[in-house]
């Protein structure tokens, strides 16, 4: 029985036809991918359009966000956690800081981070208040120690424009606070503190 279906080969596209679909195809795909999918996913924007578009920004903003999350996961993994009983002990040692009081300042541009930390023994404490110039800001206050081989060990973080109290040493080592500007404009913030520390050193 004859197909009355089957397209005639004048029906069919011509492979001249064919060829120049896939070159416009293609040629879309590369545009959508530049203006949009790279200022979107990766705030990679060399035509410019993401930025027009708030697109770059976005981008940016992921790149950030996942970034700070791998160093959480890094700092999450290689820190040393403190035991019941070795939280709990006396302090032993003989206290060789002397009670200091200092105020420093730090301005982070949107998305950069910096820390401040003390070095104290433990069972030292330090009296600290800090306040940002406008905005919140995200903070994680913790120490770490070289001798100990503690890498991370974490107090509590947030996010506030102010935040005062008194910081007390796990252990010997450094402690202090990490401030992250999550605003779209520079973010000064000062530190006030006083308390049982030798050092304290800016990040």
């Amino acid at each position: 029985m004859h197909n009355s279906n089957i397209p005639s080969s004048q029906e069919l596209p011509s492979s001249a036809k064919l060829l120049k679909s896939t070159i416009i195809a293609a040629i879309t795909a590369v545009v959508i991918l530049v203006t949009i999918v790279m200022p979107a996913e990766y705030g990679i924007d060399p035509t410019g359009v993401g930025k027009v578009l708030g697109l770059k920004r976005m981008g940016e903003i992921k790149v950030s966000l996942a970034k700070e999350a791998e160093l959480d996961a890094e700092l999450g993994e290689s820190s040393t956690s403190l035991s019941a009983a070795e939280v709990k002990q006396p302090v032993v040692a003989e206290k060789t800081s002397a009670l200091n009081t200092h105020e420093m300042t730090l301005t982070l541009a949107p998305d950069e981070g910096r820390e401040i930390k003390v070095t104290m023994p433990k069972g030292a404490a330090v009296d600290y208040v800090w306040e940002t110039s406008g905005g919140k800001a995200n903070f994680d206050v913790h120490g770490d120690s070289k001798a100990l081989d503690i890498n991370y060990h974490s107090y509590y973080k947030g996010s506030e424009q102010k935040r005062e109290g008194t910081l007390i040493a796990a252990f010997d080592g450094n402690h202090g606070w990490y401030w992250r500007n999550r605003t779209s404009e520079p973010l000064t913030i000062t530190l006030k503190t006083s308390g049982d520390y030798t050092e304290i050193k800016r990040y």
